[in-house]
């Protein structure tokens, strides 16, 4: 008669561990990556907003321009106007600033060189969302980084909604279409609006803008465009047609920007029972358990719970 050989039962047994032990593990590091990625996607993405350029003393001007600022028509200037290094500031009247001009002075040349900190700063902003592309208009915002790699174009109405910072780094020009409007909803503010522009920026007729508008050359206004927040032109010219330009007004009070938590890798106490298998040793033999035949059905043998060790988290479980 043919023998079978079978392995020793102690051998069997610690395959068998082994086999536990690997499959545990490979459980520890699927549940580790699945709750990571799981934060990361229910966390809101202003969690990750950035922070607001620092415009130092611009931000006590409603325009500031590099060579000229010239107007035509009624445009009311709410607020201080600057110039630096440039002389020329024409068509004032009939426009008109209701409060100090700062032609190639100490507080001009300052508010220049804090200009060029919070372009800077706009410029050097982690990207949350590349726009590349597409157009402004119908798009609705939540606070973040907008990257455009060349030029931007708002053609109808821009919303941005939410308590927080929006930054526009765009590579080359901003153009918006006659009539176009930027929204602020849910608590977004003016004041933490900053569109940093490559090169040069114009606003269409009767288009309502809205933020910090600095651009690295000119700003050019069409007729009956109005602007609520700055008009900073670093380097080049600011024209003007029939514009109504007005700082934000109050407090820029804005959220601040949290971080998410960070996933735990040490163990976490819990009070939940745990019910684990006895030790190899004491389980019953394989030889005096019933036959198969003889062991009730599989749906009429009570539940297991499936309950997490007290040495358990959401981020680490054994």
């Amino acid at each position: 008669m043919m023998q079978t050989t079978f392995p020793p039962i102690s051998a069997a047994v610690a395959g068998g561990s082994t086999t536990r032990k690997s499959a545990t593990h490979s459980s520890r590091v699927f549940l580790v990556a699945l709750v990571t990625a799981a934060i990361a996607g229910a966390w809101p993405a202003a969690a990750f907003a950035a922070t607001q350029p620092s415009l130092g003393t611009a931000l006590n001007f409603a325009v500031l321009a590099g060579s000229t600022i010239t107007n035509t028509g009624p445009t009311v200037i709410t607020g201080n106007l600057g110039l630096d290094p440039g002389s020329a500031v024409t068509g004032f009247p009939p426009g008109s600033v209701t409060a100090a001009e700062h032609i190639s002075d100490a507080v001009a040349l300052q508010a220049k060189n804090d200009l060029v900190t919070g372009y800077t700063d706009a410029a050097n902003s982690s990207s949350t969302s590349n726009l590349t592309g597409n157009d402004l208009g119908g798009e609705n915002l939540s606070p973040g980084v907008y990257t455009f790699s060349s030029s931007a174009q708002l053609t109808g109405s821009l919303t941005l909604s939410g308590n927080g910072v929006f930054i526009f780094r765009i590579g080359s020009t901003l153009t918006t279409a006659s009539n176009s409007v930027v929204l602020l909803q849910n608590g977004a503010q003016a004041c933490a609006v900053y569109w940093q522009v490559g090169s040069s920026a114009t606003l269409g007729s009767t288009t309502q803008f809205q933020g910090n508008l600095m651009a690295l050359t000119s700003i050019t206004m069409v007729t009956g465009a109005n602007l609520t927040g700055r008009a900073l032109a670093r380097n080049g010219a600011l024209t003007l047609d029939s514009n109504d330009i007005t700082p934000p007004s109050g407090t820029c009070t804005v959220a601040a920007a949290s971080t998410p938590p960070a996933a735990s890798t040490s163990p976490a106490a819990s009070t939940s029972p745990v019910h684990r298998l006895p030790p190899v040793h004491q389980r019953t033999p394989a030889h005096q358990r019933p036959p198969a035949h003889q062991r009730p059905p599989a749906h009429q043998r009570p539940p297991r719970a499936l309950q997490l060790p007290t040495s358990c988290s959401l981020a680490w479980c054994c």
